[in-house]
């Protein structure tokens, strides 16, 4: 499907639409990414392009290999497993640090943030669903106070965004991070680093658990060529 957007489009907004496509197969496993066809693809200039593709590189979903051009990467279940993996381990360390170093007005603007979260759930409302979660999960990142750690895994939340609108977020799944999320909360006003590591992992693992049975359930899509 062809996407009309401004010419002057930011690199973010061409690389949503890229990732969206290669998450979804309209991009085919294993397809050649010319900057002309892509460019003519989604109505924007080269530069743009270019930096998304720089950055979809960067997430793993677009292999380049010097003098050869891009390639799209088999978004499979082995690739999202390794993704979770470096996932659990950043999340229990800034766990660890929020545990730390978290202040009492971050704790009060956690329990907002849930109280907008289940209002989400409440509303079925998947895509509002995940940007709360996303905000959940930026105030206790914050709270660590490791900007390094926070990139790394910023750098995989649009992939996982983008993955879980395509195989679904369940209700269930909501309601299962909703009281993971209350169980980090208590954790973190105790200041309790352990119970804090060990809820976050927990609360990764459920997570990739959740969207590779989802990504089973779904038509495997083949490379084209």
């Amino acid at each position: 499907m062809i996407t009309d957007i401004s010419s002057g489009a930011a690199t973010g907004s061409v690389t949503a639409l890229i990732r969206r496509d290669i998450v979804a197969g309209t991009l085919a496993l294993g397809s050649r990414m010319k900057l002309h066809d892509l460019a003519a693809r989604y109505g924007c200039g080269l530069m743009p392009v270019r930096g998304a593709l720089l950055q979809l590189q960067g997430e793993g979903l677009v292999e380049v290999t010097p003098n050869c051009g891009a390639r799209v990467r088999a978004v499979d279940a082995e690739f999202v497993a390794n993704v979770f993996d470096l996932r659990i381990a950043i999340e229990a360390l800034l766990a660890r640090r929020a545990a730390e170093r978290i202040t009492p007005d971050q704790i009060a603007a956690l329990e907002a943030a849930q109280t907008a979260f289940e209002a989400r759930i409440a509303a079925a409302d998947a895509p509002a669903i995940l940007r709360a979660n996303r905000e959940f999960h930026a105030i206790v990142n914050a709270a660590a106070r490791n900007p390094e750690a926070t990139v790394a895994i910023e750098r995989q939340r649009d992939l996982t965004a983008a993955l879980w609108s395509r195989y679904g977020y369940g209700t269930a799944r909501a309601a299962g991070a909703a009281a993971e999320h209350r169980q980090l909360i208590g954790a973190l006003r105790l200041r309790d680093c352990d119970l804090a590591v060990a809820i976050a992992t927990a609360h990764a693992a459920q997570a990739r658990n959740e969207l590779l049975a989802r990504m089973a359930e779904m038509p495997v899509i083949r490379a084209a060529g």
